[in-house]
């Protein structure tokens, strides 16, 4: 699986006018090689006929036994050395190199004589956007151990409990139920609170007749999910119900759009134009979603903002508008879609009705 991978890679090297690429990134370490180290515990060095994983003793054991064949692999502590040498083992020129490279590196690629450096940005970013049945599958167990997971959660929420120990229900619940962990700290925004798109958790004491939006994405098998809900306690105010009931029909007016070889553009527009008309454009403030997979924000990152980009079948997408109204609360309903050959297919399972609790 891997060494396809990198095959893959190796023939667009041409195109990116390089002779050998070097690769950092963490996710991209783990989806060419199998390397779960930390960001910074490695780097892969791949020419159009070898790739070579360099790490240090810490994880060589474990390489050994599970590195595919074809991938070779050097352990030192210093890893700008073999860098150096292959480059002069393989007559390398043109060096190319990730927008993400650590600096300390790039500083010391800069002095190595005769050598050109291009930046590469995204290249192996967008390798890992059309997912494989296997990544496919991950992602769907991910996603259904969230919904599981959030299903719980229903059941626990009640008056007096603060929205940090909301997080930490669903959190503890996770990782007894087969979660290696969250892929971003658990957003528990409660009232008022829930007009920050992004309002961490807090001591705040959750009341009867407020609103509470929560945004979670946890780690099964290597793939992350990556959900959002607002949910009420009581009957909320009228007006955030109206607004409820506008983010999820523009959430269903995107998801109906998606497609192969429609835009990012497009598809943003389509959800955002339909809560301008309702009067919430200055309202709905950031993108209507992005890519998930090993990372919970990987290509296309923002696919609202992205001129060039086009879906493809096999993209794990989020779709995820919201409105927030300061001193009044905020919605947001996020789901995650695979793209299919004529649309898509909603993954998470969760009613997209609001879910009044009593």
């Amino acid at each position: 699986m891997y060494t396809n991978r990198i095959k893959n890679l190796q023939t667009k090297l041409g195109h990116l006018e390089v002779d050998a690429l070097l690769i950092e990134n963490e996710f991209n370490l783990l989806y060419l090689t199998g390397f779960d180290g930390q960001q910074g515990d490695g780097r892969l060095f791949i020419t159009p006929t070898e790739a070579t994983l360099i790490t240090d003793a810490r994880y060589e054991e474990d390489l050994h036994e599970r590195l595919e064949v074809g991938i070779k692999l050097m352990i030192t502590r210093n890893y700008m050395e073999v860098i150096t040498n292959q480059v002069k083992e393989n007559s390398v020129k043109v060096l190319g190199f990730e927008d993400t490279i650590i600096y300390q590196d790039f500083a010391k690629l800069t002095q190595l004589p005769n050598l050109s450096l291009k930046a590469t940005a995204g290249v192996v970013n967008q390798l890992r956007a059309v997912k494989g049945p296997e990544e496919i599958a991950a992602n769907i167990k991910a996603i259904e151990l969230s919904d599981q997971g959030f299903n719980y959660l229903l059941t626990q929420i009640k008056p007096g409990l603060t929205e940090i120990q909301v997080s930490n229900i669903l959190d503890n619940w996770m990782k007894a139920h087969g979660s290696t962990g969250a892929s971003f700290e658990t957003i528990v925004a409660s009232g008022v609170r829930a007009a920050m798109p992004h309002g961490a958790a807090t001591s705040k004491i959750i009341k009867t007749g407020e609103m509470i939006t929560i945004d979670f994405g946890y780690y099964v098998d290597g793939y992350t999910s990556d959900i959002t809900r607002t949910i009420a306690l009581g009957e909320p105010d009228p007006k955030l119900k109206e607004i409820y009931n506008i983010v999820k029909d523009a959430q269903q007016k995107t998801m109906d759009a998606v497609k192969p070889g429609v835009s990012g553009k497009a598809l943003d527009k389509i959800g955002r134009d339909f809560i301008t008309s309702k009067g919430y454009g200055k309202e709905f403030n950031h993108g209507m979603g992005h890519g998930i997979g090993l990372d919970i924000h990987e290509y296309p990152e923002s696919y609202g903002a992205m001129s060039e980009y086009a879906v493809s079948q096999n993209e794990i997408l989020t779709v995820e508008p919201g409105i927030y109204v300061k001193d009044l609360g905020g919605v947001r309903i996020e789901d995650d879609v695979l793209v299919t050959e004529i649309g898509c297919q909603r993954l998470s399972k969760i009613t997209q009705e609001l879910i009044i609790l009593n």
